[in-house]
């Protein structure tokens, strides 16, 4: 029993860790043009000046593109939101962890293939692809601690779904 415990608090701490990572990475989308004007006063970098730039016309001229951006940091919040569900029952629940593991991978043939559509330089393309690699390894803890967990209180993963 305490092992379990021990475990299941192990659980939360990666799941925290997992859940401010993606409201951070999603709060980070709201504000991109000033973001890229601190970052532009920090390197100068042809790429990022050419980004910079290019919000910076988008939000004088055309301010309705950047909407995008805010629905993708939505997007990341309501995300987060689903893994409070792991947190309140890490067994029931480890679908969202692999759904999530599916996210992660997802990302890389997102970045291989609009990447080049939208003239995204290659070495952007691999970083924007190391959020799916990054992401998906404490996941990847996640499921493995799950699963111990699953094996130590005998409950099936979905059991409880499915008697209710």
């Amino acid at each position: 029993m305490i092992e379990s415990s021990v475990l299941l608090r192990r659980i939360r701490a990666w799941l925290a860790l997992f859940i401010v990572c993606l409201v951070l990475s999603g709060l980070t989308a709201f504000p991109l043009v000033s973001e890229l004007h601190w970052a532009n006063s920090l390197v100068s970098h042809e790429w990022l000046r050419r980004v910079g730039e290019g919000l910076e016309r988008a939000d004088a001229d055309y301010p309705f593109l950047l909407y995008g951006t805010d629905w993708l940091a939505f997007a990341h919040l309501v995300i987060a939101v689903f893994f409070y569900g792991v947190h309140r029952d890490p067994v029931r629940n480890i679908w969202i962890v692999e759904a999530g593991m599916i996210a992660c991978a997802g990302i890389i043939p997102l970045a291989l293939i609009c990447g080049p559509i939208r003239g995204i330089p290659i070495w952007w393309s691999v970083i924007d692809m190391s959020f799916g690699v990054f992401g998906v390894i404490p996941l990847l803890v996640l499921r493995r601690m799950i699963k111990r967990l699953e094996a130590m209180t005998g409950a099936p993963a979905g059991a409880a779904a499915a008697t209710s």
